[in-house]
């Protein structure tokens, strides 16, 4: 009887979970507002930028996200001024009273330089409607608000001087350039991201 009801419990968390995203969606949830760390409740609407969209589910604590943090930094840095909004969300919802909640937030960011917006996902709506399951977590959208890139941000978390393929930023390059994405779909390599049931 045990093994029944974990086994039920087990298929419905994995049930509310959603499908990823599919390449070509437009930007879910785009109005929703989310509590940032400057303290305003800001959309996607409210972060994208006139050339394009770059989405992150991340969190405070996950060495995976600790080992890539530091390219999130780059990768604003590099794009927001060729128009692209960048923005980090925490949906580890059954964190947000402890390790995840906007203090500890506010003192990551702090700490890891972060010149994004980073935003609380209060219900995990977002991360639930876009399919994310890790971070980190990313997905990137065109000038027309469609998906054109999802996965990680590139093929080695250790090293940054060793990555030979940089996902997102050779799929911003190709983006603004009018040229195909070589690689559109990645696999996210990453913490699972703390659902509330």
């Amino acid at each position: 009887m045990i093994r029944l009801i974990t086994l039920a419990t087990l298929l419905v968390s994995f049930n509310l979970q959603a499908k990823e995203l599919d390449l070509g969606s437009k930007i879910p949830l785009e109005d929703i507002k989310m509590l940032d760390i400057s303290g305003k409740k800001i959309s996607l609407d409210d972060v994208k930028g006139e050339n394009g969209l770059l989405v992150i589910f991340s969190c405070n604590t996950c060495p995976w996200v600790i080992k890539w943090e530091d390219r999130y930094v780059e990768l604003a840095e590099k794009y927001k001024p060729k128009g692209i909004g960048v923005i980090a969300i925490n949906s580890n919802e059954t964190n947000f009273e402890s390790s995840d909640s906007m203090d500890k937030m506010k003192e990551h960011a702090k700490d890891n330089n972060y010149n994004f917006y980073y935003a609380m996902d209060e219900g995990s709506k977002l991360a639930r409607e876009f399919g994310a399951s890790r971070t980190p977590h990313v997905y990137l959208f065109d000038k027309n608000d469609e998906l054109v890139y999802r996965g990680a941000v590139d093929d080695n978390a250790n090293k940054a001087r060793k990555v030979k393929k940089p996902y997102v930023a050779n799929a911003i390059d190709a983006m603004l350039t009018g040229n195909e994405i070589k690689y559109a779909s990645t696999k996210a390599l990453g913490c699972g991201i703390k659902f509330k049931n």
